[in-house]
């Protein structure tokens, strides 16, 4: 998905389906070529579904989990934010080596040790386990995830490429809202006295018949040039990110010792370095990991940082709304996900006529989805300010599907309105960049968001401390919201210069 992602015909097969007209070529099957097609555009979602799935699923399954092994609460947010930490942190990689090995290949690469990790997570016998398990899980998601979007670019042109993107964005929106629900549902029907397990274990026939499927249906196809990996971008890359992550999801429990200002701190030269060092690379006619010239283009920044913003208080909101739901509130696993269930519905709904509304709105319909999304939370807050100890799930629903309605608005058109600047050659590379800071989002996210909730709960345990904590985190997912929506307007007008320059 870099600089070399465009596709050789002669590589292709010469009896495979077209995967643009999805007409087989001469000698392939009669009317094979449809079918395909479209089973492999299913296949390719329910990979996204599944990756985007398990960063939420486990939310609902912390008082389980703490319960089964003893878990403490840092090696919880770990199980959580582990796998998001991982999975953003090698999407660009994953993407790279498919351009390197080819995208099939990779896919499937990243899918079945995904699959086996997922097998080893419903195992697990204690936490530590469970958390090493959880990081394999997030690696080879950011393995495979890549290559979805790769495929994407060169197995379709024109609008059907348009709305398969619009498919996928739709599919990661509702994943991220249903995951809850899924998770929710397998802990209060305890299968086999599992317990929490089956959130994990759900993946091992879905993941299974999605490799049957993939080995079916997608194309072997690689860039025209066998591009190296850029190993010292990787390595800094990754240092940086470890750096500015691990202190944000430990630092709470441990107390806020020197090490972690230090790490954090130190992450500063190494992203400098790891700039310097793209820069020098692609000057010298090298295969940079990151292409310096996408931060040149206005939209695609803006792009970056509504992503960043927009996926930081989602991911916050979730996992502290499901702790505040069963831990605060006294609702089962159930009916946690449950209570997510309005927001999904809305989420669904609206995702379902973004084609029509952007008929009449055009581009501001990404100002009016964020800016509903704050709306969101800002009726949530006011909700926990007025009910204080008397809160219950319930009062949240209208605040829950307006926060659906403005995500349903607002992530479906994203992708490719903040790709509007980006040269077709750039475009997956610079998709796998914007999926990593959306995940870097949701990693940084669950760690301000939980970090400011348990310290604000601190030892009350009692309900009125639960609200409380609740309350004031709600205050820095509004600011979260806010910027998200702030940073809508350069991106929108970018993408309009761009699509006005290209009609003429």
């Amino acid at each position: 998905m870099q600089d070399e992602q465009a596709v050789s015909v002669p590589e292709r097969q010469a009896n495979d389906p077209d995967p643009i007209t999805g007409e087989g070529a001469a000698g392939g099957p009669p009317g094979s070529g449809p079918r395909r097609v479209r089973a492999m555009v299913l296949v390719a979602m329910a990979a996204t579904f599944m990756a985007m799935m398990d960063s939420y699923i486990v939310n609902v399954a912390v008082p389980s989990i703490r319960a089964d092994l003893g878990a403490s609460v840092s090696a919880v947010e770990m199980t959580v934010g582990g796998y998001i930490l991982l999975y953003g942190l090698f999407l660009v990689t994953g993407g790279r080596l498919g351009d390197i090995v080819g995208y099939k290949r990779m896919f499937l690469i990243g899918l079945g040790l995904f699959t086996a990790a997922s097998l080893a997570c419903g195992v697990a016998p204690n936490p530590e386990a469970l958390i090493v398990f959880r990081c394999v899980q997030g690696f080879s998601a950011a393995l495979f995830f890549p290559q979805i979007l790769s495929i994407i670019q060169t197995s379709f042109e024109g609008a059907r490429r348009d709305r398969a993107l619009a498919l996928f964005g739709v599919t990661i929106g509702l994943a991220a809202i249903t995951g809850q629900l899924i998770g929710g549902v397998l802990v209060h029907l305890d299968l086999f006295g599992w317990g929490w397990r089956p959130i994990f274990l759900v993946n091992l026939p879905l993941g299974l018949a999605t490799i049957a499927g993939a080995a079916w249906t997608m194309p072997g196809v690689k860039g025209v040039q066998r591009p190296r990996l850029d190993l010292p971008g990787v390595g800094l890359l990754t240092v940086a990110l470890l750096l500015l992550s691990f202190p944000l999801a430990e630092g709470r429990t441990a107390g806020w010792p020197a090490w972690c200002f230090v790490m954090m701190a130190l992450s500063v030269p190494f992203f400098v370095a790891f700039g310097r060092w793209e820069v020098r690379l692609a000057e010298s006619g090298g295969q940079p990991l990151v292409s310096p010239a996408l931060l040149r283009l206005r939209g695609y920044r803006s792009g970056n940082l509504v992503f960043l913003a927009f996926f930081a208080c989602n991911a916050g909101l979730f996992f502290v709304l499901a702790v505040q739901l069963q831990s605060g509130l006294g609702y089962s696993a159930l009916g946690a996900g449950l209570l997510f269930a309005p927001l999904g519905i809305a989420f669904t709904a609206v995702s379902l006529v973004v084609p029509k509304i952007m008929n009449k709105l055009g581009l501001h319909i990404l100002t009016a989805g964020y800016a509903l999304n704050a709306l969101g939370y800002l009726l949530l807050l006011l909700i926990a300010l007025a009910a204080g100890d008397n809160l219950s799930g319930p009062m949240l629903i209208p605040a829950l599907v307006v926060v659906g309605v403005g995500q349903g608005l607002g992530v479906s058109p994203l992708l490719g309105t903040a790709l509007a600047e980006v040269p077709p050659q750039e475009a997956g590379s610079a998709a796998g960049v914007l999926e990593t800071v959306g995940q870097l989002g949701m990693s940084v996210g669950i760690a301000l968001v939980g970090l400011l909730y348990f310290s604000t709960l601190g030892d009350s345990v009692s309900r009125h401390g639960y609200t409380h904590a609740f309350t004031v985190t709600l205050v820095l997912n509004l600011v979260l919201a806010l910027l998200a929506t702030v940073f809508v307007p350069p991106l929108r007008k970018a993408a309009a210069a761009q699509m006005a320059a290209a009609a003429r």
